[in-house]
């Protein structure tokens, strides 16, 4: 049974202090400090539920941790415990709801010694209770209880911890509308409970904090630009308020949902992102200065002032709805005043549908009766909506046709506020996720407007309240039991059990900080203009001659310092290149065996910079200095100077031209033609210079190896190296300093940053570059995992609200496109360094490859969502020996299941099949049978031939998400109940549920020969088992986030995940071979070549790449960037491979055969798939893909109903 805590988590100063700016070690009181999660419950390592959020430590304590010389003060308000609830959104949009306490503890005696922090510290901490349910009310009374029990003077009769497991671990969530759970917290009775699924959605929130601080115009008007899907920012000294809020004009625009980013707390080192361009919903401490921020277009609405400003202008509600919703809201919230005139017998016995409330205290019917306000509003806005509701291939909804009647019938014209409204994703959304769904039984909107129609009270639609629930008792076993009278009492928040490598972890890390605060206390840094520079180091020569070689080395260095002085002054008239100044330190450069002249030039350059110079130059000297240093660095390289071009190569990205229109020109990128800059060993050596000279030494090395590296690829992308080439070496450093894979993950989205900001600055470089691969991970050890968890809090935080914004419609094209950008080639050629034929260089040839013929298929009402390919093979008993043989069969929301035979053109058609109640998630089939699963948890079956239905197999108890018909009339089936149950189709029954795991089942794959199942979904964990022997074979922990596909051929098994990578496991050894870490989102679709004995992986940045294994590892091959958005399908055969992308766009690949007595080619074989055709693109948003490669055929099945058939070896 589900639990309704699904964390206990304690945040605050770890063993490892940052500052904000990631600074390390202790700063002083003044400064604010990174959060990390200290402890948690359950574990880790336990596999119940997905790991906590990476981004909690810093959203629970948004302002960050501050160090205090006290602690909590009767006195002072400012140091009570604060109680506030946040709320996280995860990558699909799920909530996560948090209730925390602030408060401040006593720093750890150990931390307060390694950092020297003054004794008797205090440091702010917080506890929180984290669910997927949205109990503010329990979650905030259980954790308030918690805390209270931990420092009551009397004392807890358990170990505070096991009081905490105890409540994690077995308070059930309780059926809607069925159950009331009891529990204890020690003498502490709580009770939990949540509403009918069939009514408004469970708010466990008052509505008063948004009426309260709001009046009845700007309520109206914040609830207009959120239904107008604006920017809006919140603005409050309390964080309570900030979530209320919010989540409270959420839950009054239903039946509609928020679409867009939806951060009602951001973390207040994240107030840049309050000038992103696209819509978002974000509260934010009124503390926080946003003065620096443009704002333009914000809606911001100041919560203790009743004040909304914003630039741009607002539409408001049109007539008669304005002047009716403002009168409800007004009557609900002042009805002595709207009822002044009334008498207290009201003789004309009104109808009136809302009660008059009086001097009644607000309360939860206040709640319900303000949102059926707004639903009533709705109704009425709206009415008559579901007349104009088309699903055509073009549109859903006809808006202009809706515009007309209503202006008909109020005789306006259409007002901009409910155009705008009928074209925001929110609306769609809704259209969306009701046509052809189970979802209408349940539209509240429809069921008000039909009420209204006939008369009836608005609280008739709401099921009835008056069935007692059934009490739930959860009782402690422990406690009173054991009679021993023991109290336990804390003088401050105690710290959970650590395991021996946990504490030794902890030792090892406060040892290091220790070491490097005597060190830093002891030592002078020295200048780092001479760091490195000492001529007489390791110098044997005698001291007369140490003498004159120093006094000639001084007298260069004194010669170039007043050239170089001289040159940056030169008039506007004069020609640096020409002149006395830039030809006397040229010779010097060149002349000088020794390259005395070359650093000592370099030299200057950087004393001048420490000295407080900006590094403008005009554009003369710009091209005078580009080339001066350009000549060093070819001499340098000449004699294996390395220390010189390393200095070149730094004070060269410092400096930059005027330019009018403030877009600098950096001389580093104009040094790319050196060849000292392919080479691995200077990157290697230069990577190697950084960590020695790190001031930021610790036992986090892997963080401490990133930090470096990102410094490397910095300079990697300013000198223009393509993304590739830079790839390749980064990757290597990393591998060879034992990186993790989550290490990998930054350092890749970080090189394709600044590599888009780069083209987007100056466009691609042209160059000739070496072709360099990707390599895939070796299998992560113990320690890879270890320094995983070590990445800053902050920077956990910034990525997750970077992925809540790749989440937009507009951010997530842009993504695409710069993902494109970053795999692409330096050069102008039509090929990327793996032959990819680019979108926007497509020669003639590549212009005649796409000109082939597509059929579009009509028949369903409702959006695709189940697609499967019936080979030649299986349609044989049906159509005969056929060359043009095979089906497809589709399902979707509209409930049914469609057959189409490509071969029989204008009527392709064949049967359609009806008996699912709801949206249709699965189909498969053999020779004789179709099976479908759906969403109403059933499984049909019918007969292929007749199609009459055969059997219902009823078992699951959630949305059946995959099914796979088997031989010998069994049925397998995987649902988001999380089992997997196998049936016997003669026989109507269900054999057995041959598998079970923690969460819902998205992907599983099944090898009939050997009776093995492999199956994974939600709980980021794949499981296998031996069907035939009855067991479970192994459980492969390594993913951190939903596993969405999988493979299995033979003893290898991959999986795709949303945490951005790939893993390759042995199927009887139930290890991790390889983690596949080099895309930029989650990985959709993967698949193996059985002729290359190669990995391809799909992915929602919109790349292909293709893995092949070599000796150590697998490397990626090869990098595909043709198509627009995520990949959803790879179809892999002998010499064919079939691609389908959400955009509409597909593509077939071809391997040529080699022919008889041909040598063998020595390269990469998954290289030779070659881009053989591409139909022309459509508008249309793709759910689902299949492809039939014997037949050449790829159908893609959209939102819009339509299914898009594309026959690639026929030409038009």
């Amino acid at each position: 049974m589900a639990r309704i805590f699904e964390y206990f988590v304690v945040c605050g100063i770890g063993p490892e202090i940052r500052t904000l700016d990631l600074t390390k070690g202790f700063q002083g009181n003044d400064v604010m400090y990174l959060s990390s999660l200290l402890d948690q419950y359950p574990p880790s390592n336990h596999s119940l539920y997905p790991p906590p959020p990476p981004q909690l430590p810093t959203c629970v304590l948004p302002a960050g941790v501050e160090i205090y010389s006290s602690g909590f003060d009767s006195n002072d308000a400012s140091t009570f415990p604060r109680s506030y609830p946040i709320v996280l959104t995860e990558g699909d949009g799920s909530k996560i709801y948090v209730s925390c306490i602030a408060f401040r503890d006593p720093v750890s005696e150990d931390i307060a010694e390694a950092y020297h922090i003054p004794a008797n510290s205090f440091a702010d901490k917080c506890i929180c209770l984290v669910s997927r349910s949205p109990g503010f009310r329990v979650l905030r009374n259980a954790l308030e209880e918690l805390f209270a029990l931990c420092f009551s003077p009397n004392g807890s009769s358990k170990p505070l911890w096991d009081v905490i497991a105890h409540m994690v671990s077995n308070v059930p969530l309780p059926t809607p509308g069925t159950d009331r759970v009891l529990f204890a917290i020690e003498n502490c009775l709580l009770s939990v409970e949540a509403p009918p699924k069939d009514g408004l959605p469970h708010a466990d929130i008052s509505f008063q904090p948004l009426v309260q601080c709001l009046d009845v115009d700007n309520l109206i008007k914040l609830f207009t630009a959120v239904l107008l899907e604006r920017r809006i920012l919140l603005r409050s000294n309390k964080y309570s308020l900030l979530t209320l809020v919010s989540e409270a004009i959420c839950h009054l625009i239903y039946p509609f949902r928020w679409q867009h980013v939806y951060i009602p707390l951001l973390f207040f080192s994240g107030v840049d992102y309050i000038d992103a361009p696209t819509p978002y919903m974000m509260g934010l401490h009124s503390g926080v200065d946003t003065s620096c921020l443009a704002m333009d277009g914000v809606v911001v609405v100041e919560l203790e002032y009743n004040r909304i400003t914003t630039t741009e202008d607002i539409p408001p509600i049109p007539e008669p709805e304005l002047s009716s919703l403002r009168g409800e809201i007004m009557k609900l919230l002042y009805p002595n005043v709207v009822g002044i005139d009334q008498m207290k017998t009201d003789l004309c016995n009104s109808s009136e549908q809302l009660p008059i409330w009086g001097n009644k205290i607000w309360g939860e019917d206040h709640d319900l009766q303000l949102r059926l306000i707004f639903l009533k509003f709705f109704a009425s806005l709206l009415s008559g909506y579901r007349n104009f509701i088309e699903n055509s291939a073009s549109r859903a909804f006809n808006t202009q046709a809706f515009l007309k009647k209503r202006s008909r019938s109020t005789n306006q014209p259409p007002e901009p506020m409910i155009t705008q409204f009928l074209d925001s994703n929110g609306f769609l959304d809704y259209l969306d996720r009701g046509l052809g769904s189970g979802e209408n039984n349940n539209n509240l909107l429809d069921k008000l407007q039909d009420a209204i129609g006939r008369g009836q009270n608005l609280i008739s639609i709401l099921p009835s309240s008056f069935i007692e629930p059934e009490i739930i008792t959860i009782s402690d076993p422990d406690v009173g039991i054991s009679g021993s009278g023991a109290k336990y009492t804390y003088d401050r928040f105690p710290s959970n059990f650590r395991t021996e490598e946990q504490e030794e972890k902890r030792r090892q890390i406060l040892a290091a900080a220790s070491g490097a605060f005597d060190y830093s206390g002891k030592h002078t840094p020295s200048s780092p203009m001479l760091a490195g520079k000492d001529p007489k180091a390791g110098s044997l020569s005698p001291m007369e001659r140490a003498a004159e070689r120093e006094r000639m080395v001084l007298d260069i260095k004194v010669k170039l310092q007043g050239l170089w002085l001289r040159l940056l002054k030169l008039g506007a008239t004069d020609d640096p290149l020409s002149s006395f100044e830039y030809g006397t330190i040229l010779a010097l450069i060149e002349s000088d065996a020794e390259g005395i002249g070359g650093s000592g030039f370099v030299e200057c350059i950087r004393e001048h910079i420490h000295s407080g110079w900006h590094c403008q130059l005009t554009e003369e000297q710009f091209i005078a200095v580009k080339e001066l240093l350009k000549t060093a660095i070819s001499r340098a390289t000449s004699r294996n100077d390395v220390m010189t071009i390393r200095d070149a190569l730094e004070v060269s990205a410092e400096m930059y031209k005027k330019d009018a229109n403030h877009v600098s020109d950096y001389i580093q990128r104009h040094l790319i033609s050196l060849s000292i800059w392919e080479e691995l060993r200077f990157w290697e050596g230069y990577f190697e210079y950084l960590m020695e000279q790190s001031s930021n030494k610790s036992a986090n090395y892997a963080s401490l190896v990133t930090v470096q590296l990102i410094v490397v690829a910095s300079h990697m992308a300013g000198l223009g190296l393509p993304d590739t080439d830079a790839w390749y070496m980064i990757e290597t450093i990393a591998e060879k300093n034992n990186s993790g894979y989550k290490q990998f993950i930054k350092l890749r989205g970080f090189l394709s940053h600044i590599q888009q900001l780069r083209v987007g600055y100056w466009g691609i470089t042209s160059i000739k570059a070496q072709s360099m691969s990707s390599l895939g991970l070796p299998s992560p050890r113990s320690k890879d995992a270890t320094d995983e968890h070590q990445q800053p809090a902050e920077a956990s935080g910034r990525s997750w609200v970077q992925s809540m914004f790749s989440r937009e419609t507009a951010s997530r094209s842009n993504s695409f496109s710069r993902v494109r950008k970053w795999a692409s080639d330096g050069g102008n050629s039509a090929t990327n360094e793996n032959e990819t034929p680019r979108k926007q260089d497509l020669s003639a040839a590549g212009q005649k490859k796409i000109q082939t013929n597509v059929r579009i298929l009509r028949g369903h009402s409702g959006a695709i969502t189940a697609l499967h390919c019936v080979t030649r093979r299986e349609v044989w008993d049906l159509v005969g020996d056929r060359e043009d043989a095979g089906f497809f069969i589709s399902g979707s929301t509209d409930c049914s299941v469609k057959i189409w035979d490509p071969s029989l053109r204008g009527s392709e058609l064949r049967a359609t099949l009806k008996g699912h109640t709801r949206t249709v998630r699965a189909i498969s089939s053999d020779r004789g049978k179709v099976v479908s699963g759906s969403d109403d948890h059933s499984v049909l079956v019918w007969d292929k031939q007749t199609t009459q239905l055969l059997e219902e197999l009823k078992g699951h108890d959630g949305q059946v998400s995959c099914v796979r018909m088997l031989s010998g009339e069994r049925v397998l089936t995987a649902a988001h109940d999380g089992t997997v149950k196998m049936w016997d189709v003669r026989t109507d029954t269900c054999v057995a549920t041959v598998g079970r795991c923690s969460s819902a089942v998205l992907c599983m794959e099944y090898d009939d020969s050997t009776g093995i199942l492999a199956a994974a979904g939600r709980d980021a964990v794949a499981t296998i088992w031996d069907i035939r022997a009855g067991r479970q074979m192994h459980k492969l922990l390594g993913h951190t986030k939903w596993i969405r596909s999988i493979r299995m051929v033979g003893d290898t098994l991959i999986t795709g995940s949303d945490d951005w990578t790939a893993r390759t496991w042995s199927v009887n050894r139930g290890t991790c071979d390889a983690v596949l870490a080099c895309h930029a989102g989650p990985i959709l679709c993967v698949e193996y070549s059985p002729f290359d004995k190669g990995i391809i992986t799909g992915s929602t940045d919109g790349l292909l790449r293709f893995w092949e294994s070599e000796e150590g590892g697998i490397r990626c091959m090869k990098n595909v960037t043709i198509h627009n958005a995520a990949i959803l399908s790879i179809s892999a055969g002998e010499h064919w491979l079939g691609i389908g992308a959400a955009d509409n766009s597909m593509s077939l690949f071809h391997r040529p055969q080699e022919r008889l007595g041909s040598f063998s080619s020595t390269g990469s074989k998954m290289a030779g798939w070659q881009l053989y055709r591409t139909p022309p693109r459509t508008v249309a948003v793709v759910r689902c893909v299949a492809s039939d490669l014997e037949r050449k055929r790829i159908c893609s099945g959209g939102r819009n109903g339509l299914l898009r058939l594309w026959e690639a070896t026929i030409n038009i």
